[in-house]
């Protein structure tokens, strides 16, 4: 309780200093492994901003990549969909496929600031390159069997090179950051990358926490230790909160428990201590994770937009 006071006192002075944001992480396929396009992405930004009792404050989304599912490098139909949602971006350049993939994700981004001008660039809240590849890369991702990242060398690249080339594009000047988890972000070799953004994008999920006690009535406090920590080590830069959630349906971690009653009891505790003030990306709207087809954090099943439980703060 005591970090969860004094963390939303921190996020209330920030919100006096610059806009925050609310909003939902997007997959570019679904959890069948199908390419999502403009109707997929249109519909869930719209089912996103007019959730029940949320005051149309899901009205941000954050992007794994730049690139549209089932091409090179032409840009996410997502662009247009946030565009014609009235909904922000946080925009991802997905960094852990090699340099030649990453500089399709440039070439996207690039083409979508030229061919949607204003009506995109004004909707960027910032740009993240990468997501959670430090910890893939890491002695603990790699035990987890964790898929192929990237080294903090490599992201500290991968920024540079995203520098260059938004120079003199409408993008020029758009917070760059990376998004990784807390334990990443902690480790010595990582310091490089820290230096190198202008925001760093924190993943926390109490729930797979199995390294200390991780029951429900825990996970707050887990969660607002792990924020801590990324805060420590960000030398007063923003974090943003870019993937948190308990799931509905799922295996037992630890002493976690998946279900519908501590789903909703972590929205309330966790979420809406976070909602309005500091810019928050839920994990998630709807299921599309294909490696975690046994779990479920979905707010809403893919083919309704009800609500699995009230939404109320």
């Amino acid at each position: 309780m005591q970090f969860r006071q004094h963390f939303v006192l921190l996020g209330l002075v920030a919100t006096a200093a610059a806009q925050v944001y609310q909003g939902f992480t997007y997959n570019a396929t679904d959890s069948d492994g199908l390419c999502r396009g403009y109707p997929d992405f249109r519909g869930f930004f719209e089912r996103a901003k007019n959730l029940p009792d949320t005051e149309g404050n899901f009205a941000a989304a954050r992007l794994y990549t730049s690139v549209q599912c089932g091409t090179t490098a032409d840009p996410t139909s997502a662009f247009q969909a946030a565009i014609d949602a009235d909904t922000h971006i946080l925009v991802g350049l997905w960094a852990s496929a090699g340099r030649a993939a990453y500089e399709n994700e440039l070439s996207a981004l690039v083409t979508a600031a030229k061919q949607l001008g204003t009506h995109f660039t004004d909707r960027v809240i910032g740009i993240s390159v990468g997501s959670e590849d430090l910890y893939r890369s890491s002695a603990k991702g790699r035990a987890n069997n964790a898929s192929t990242g990237a080294t903090g060398a490599e992201i500290e690249g991968y920024i540079g090179w995203a520098r260059d080339w938004l120079r003199g594009t409408a993008l020029e000047g758009k917070p760059i950051g990376h998004v990784d988890t807390w334990t990443a972000w902690v480790l010595p070799e990582n310091t490089g990358v820290v230096a190198s953004v202008d925001f760093l994008g924190h993943n926390s999920f109490p729930y797979f926490e199995t390294t200390r006690t991780n029951a429900i009535g825990q996970a707050a406090e887990n969660f607002w230790s792990a924020v801590e920590r990324t805060e420590r080590v960000a030398g007063g830069k923003p974090v943003f909160i870019t993937e948190t959630g308990w799931p509905i349906r799922g295996p037992q971690q630890r002493d976690a428990v998946a279900s519908l009653e501590n789903a909703r009891g972590y929205y309330t505790q966790v979420g809406c201590a976070l909602f309005g003030q500091r810019t928050t990306f839920w994990y998630t709207l709807v299921d599309a994770d294909t490696a975690q087809t046994d779990i479920s954090f979905a707010l809403t099943p893919v083919d309704s937009a009800v609500p699995k439980f009230n939404l109320t703060c």
